[in-house]
């Protein structure tokens, strides 16, 4: 495999290696990014980048002006997850109960890679490159709250990316569209009429009224969206019942929906009350449902996605192409609800080990740390194509 990495960032590839096993070391759950705010902020002093903190709340902003010219912005998310790492990584978590298993570590130590290289950039470029650091990805919707904060003011481009562990190394996956899902929450309340299990006239078993409910749910995806859309209803926790012969008084569902478009998304949203009134009149149960609406679609805009498959062809060639899809969720969503720009993805599944044995969010969570130097790279050549 044929990696063309900018020579500029192998110079500096220990240091990118070494950014992110210090982010692995000690990572830190949402909103509580105080150490890696003040491991971010000395990197950027250090380089003499101006920089704002506490943006979001605990997020930083950095910026190098090259003159006159567009301001095109770069954002690595800052968090951890509530995970107790299991693997046996010399630089694994040394903060319990929390671990980067995500990748987050990885994103922030190539876009300080990227922000070193720029800062001793020689070439003649005219703009400003914006480093958004941010906070709270992992379901806090980070990005709202620095948007509130301003980091998008004047940003003609935005563009992020996430390492990839269901591609190898010398893949970035690009397209233009929808590239990761809405990702809403519910949950379902159902309220019966309790009694003996030897005595069930009389009564109304939640249960039972689940069951039915469970199976009703799945068929908006099989029945009432289109086969070649790409959609999710997931029934994931199941709470009822206290003994084996009561028949239970109250069950509650919860669980996740999942759609690539704002049209299923709604569509998705409305079938799930039909089906709940529906059968909570033919089951004589009382049914609510509390439906929060999560981070919405990540949908890349054409011109910005030519502009990542360009930077990526450089450094893979051939190996930039359509990325392995998922049905995850990212508030990078609402950036591109804001202004024009790209998500992609950077291969990183480790080399010694077959793609899915180390997936996103998993307790032996880890990559291949030579994504970093790819990341970097595309970086740095999406801001000389677009600023040079």
């Amino acid at each position: 495999m044929g990696l063309n990495l900018r020579s500029e960032v192998k110079q500096i590839s220990n240091e990118i290696i070494a950014f992110r096993r210090d982010f692995h070391r000690f990572p830190e759950l949402s909103f509580k990014e105080f150490r890696t705010g003040d491991v971010i902020a000395q990197q950027l002093s250090d380089l003499g980048i101006e920089h704002k903190t506490q943006i979001g709340k605990t997020g930083i902003i950095g910026e190098i002006k090259f003159g006159e010219g567009p301001i095109i912005a770069l954002r690595a998310d800052m968090d951890a997850l509530p995970i107790q790492e299991t693997g046996d990584l010399e630089f694994r978590s040394r903060n319990d109960g929390v671990m980067h298993a995500c990748g987050h570590d990885g994103h922030m130590a190539i876009l300080l890679g990227a922000a070193k290289v720029l800062s001793q950039f020689e070439k003649s470029l005219h703009g400003t490159v914006r480093f958004i650091f941010q906070p709270a990805e992992e379901g806090q919707g980070g990005a709202r709250y620095m948007i509130e904060d301003g980091c998008l003011d004047g940003v003609k481009e935005i563009y992020g990316l996430h390492l990839w562990n269901y591609q190898h190394l010398g893949d970035v996956g690009v397209k233009s569209g929808p590239v990761l899902a809405a990702a809403d929450i519910f949950e379902i309340t159902i309220k019966g009429k309790g009694g003996h299990g030897a005595a069930p006239q009389g009564t109304v078993d939640t249960i039972v009224v689940a069951s039915h409910l469970i199976n009703a749910l799945q068929t908006i995806v099989s029945r009432n969206t289109n086969p070649l859309d790409n959609t999710v209803v997931t029934v994931g926790k199941i709470q009822g019942g206290q003994n084996f012969n009561i028949i239970a008084d109250e069950v509650k569902l919860s669980g996740t929906t999942r759609a690539y478009t704002e049209m299923n998304r709604q569509l998705i949203k409305d079938r799930i009350s039909e089906i709940i009134d529906g059968i909570s009149t033919s089951f004589g149960a009382k049914i609510t449902l509390d439906y929060e609406d999560g981070y919405p679609p990540t949908v890349n805009h054409d011109i910005p996605t030519q502009n990542v498959m360009k930077a990526a062809s450089q450094v893979v060639g051939a190996g930039a192409g359509v990325p392995y899809l998922s049905m995850g969720g990212e508030d990078f969503a609402y950036y591109l609800q804001e202004t024009p720009g790209c998500f992609f993805f950077v291969g990183s599944s480790p080399d010694d080990r077959d793609v899915f044995t180390t997936p996103h969010h998993c307790s032996h969570f880890d990559i291949d740390e030579n994504a970093l130097l790819v990341g970097s790279s595309i970086f740095v050549n999406l801001v000389e194509d677009l600023l040079g």
